[in-house]
């Protein structure tokens, strides 16, 4: 029984090795500028945002081109651009998702990316708002990418919801609020998440990645 298991075996672990590999080069092939990557982040605030908002994606960008090569249109520390292989290598186990608008093809025109393009230039080096305002004087990750497709193309890319629909039972997510807010947690204060956006109807899988291989789930309990 063995015998005959061990050439499947060898198989499986070399097609998944060869996957495995390939993710260490970018598939930019498959990439269009607008595509919308996800991942987990590394930071201190990633946990509890995976808790409270039920979904293993703590962090997201856009995809332009500059210079000829891809980059991820970020909010981190500051909003910036980063190299896609970069910002790839700053999530955990390297694992992204990249996502995109339905009949993208039709809806991003040349004319249409100027204008995101032109709307991201407005948030460029802008503060990490560590509040979750909604105001514009500093960005979140997900705030920036709605704000652009909403600005940009008119286009609202998941549900706006208030800080108080999340689950905020954990005690990871109470001491981020406690660290963040004190004593006065703003619960009716609008938030777009990640997880919302990567839920989105508007939006597709398109760029192979090793989500495929290792869950069978788009969205999980952490």
């Amino acid at each position: 029984m063995l015998a005959r298991a061990l050439p499947f075996l060898a198989a499986s672990a070399f097609f998944l090795g060869a996957h495995a590999q390939q993710q260490k080069s970018t598939p930019s092939r498959e990439i269009m500028e607008g595509d919308i990557i996800f991942q987990t982040s590394l930071s201190s605030q990633s946990r509890a945002i995976q808790l409270a908002t039920k979904s293993r994606y703590s962090h997201m960008g856009i995809i332009f081109r500059e210079n000829g090569e891809f980059h991820v249109f970020e909010a981190a520390r500051t909003v910036r651009m980063t190299p896609l292989d970069e910002w790839i290598k700053r999530g955990k186990d390297e694992k992204y998702v990249i996502k995109r608008l339905r009949n993208a093809n039709d809806i991003l025109t040349a004319q249409t990316l100027t204008k995101l393009k032109k709307e991201s230039k407005k948030f460029a080096g802008k503060s990490y708002d560590l509040t979750f305002g909604w105001s514009d004087e500093k960005i979140y990750c997900s705030e920036l990418v709605w704000k652009i497709y909403k600005r940009g193309a008119n286009i609202e890319i998941g549900k706006l919801q208030q800080l108080g629909d999340f689950d905020l039972s954990s005690a990871i997510v109470k001491a981020k609020l406690k660290e963040r807010y004190g004593d006065n947690i703003p619960l009716n204060e609008t938030v777009i998440s990640p997880a919302s956006m990567f839920e989105s109807e508007l939006l597709v899988k398109s760029a192979v990645h090793l989500e495929r291989f290792f869950s069978t789930l788009d969205r999980a309990q952490p």
